[in-house]
């Protein structure tokens, strides 16, 4: 059995990537799409900054209103919004698609300083949801007050892997984070 090699990607080709996932993840609002292809355009050394950046944005939205016309009624993006949701309800709010862990650190702090203290905090990065979007896994962090990772036997570890699994998701506890198998499908528009 012979070493097969994995082909090089292309500028071109990982611009694409880049596009399709920003696009569908639908986390950054039009113009931080547009400002985060422009800069990936500019870094790529390519010309006609805003206009190749343009054209990749059309396409990644152009193919995500193809694909989606093929996916179930309620896809996996639908089932995380409504554990989000059910979290939330019992007092363990979800930052989605957060700058990084400093963001999540400052929401529970504000929420101390108001009086207001969490049962702890669910959180993801938008690097998280581009994973999920290519390779269908999302990856939760799950904190205390304290800013303290879950551990295996903590109550609020197995009421997030509860939610998931009422909803058909798969979650499992690893290093820390909560590995949850989804494919961010989020609509267009959604």
């Amino acid at each position: 059995m012979g070493f097969r090699s994995v082909p090089k990607l292309t500028v071109d080709d990982e611009l694409r990537g880049f596009a399709r996932v920003v696009v569908r993840a639908g986390t950054y609002s039009a113009e931080r799409i547009h400002a985060e292809v422009v800069e990936a355009v500019r870094q790529a050394g390519e010309a006609e900054v805003e206009h190749r950046a343009s054209t990749l944005i059309g396409e990644a939205r152009a193919d995500l209103v193809a694909d989606q016309q093929a996916w179930p009624e309620v896809t996996d993006y639908d089932r995380l919004q409504r554990v989000f949701a059910a979290l939330e309800t019992a007092g363990l709010p979800v930052l989605q698609a957060i700058e990084d862990h400093w963001t999540a650190k400052a929401e529970l702090d504000r929420r101390a300083q108001d009086a207001a203290p969490s049962r702890g905090i669910v959180w993801f990065t938008a690097p998280d949801v581009w994973h999920a979007v290519d390779h269908g896994m999302l990856e939760l962090n799950v904190w205390h007050p304290d800013s303290a990772n879950v551990a295996e036997g903590d109550g609020i570890l197995d009421e997030v892997i509860a939610a998931l699994a009422a909803e058909a998701l798969d979650g499992h506890f690893d290093e820390g984070r909560i590995e949850v198998s989804a494919h961010w499908h989020r609509r267009l528009g959604a």
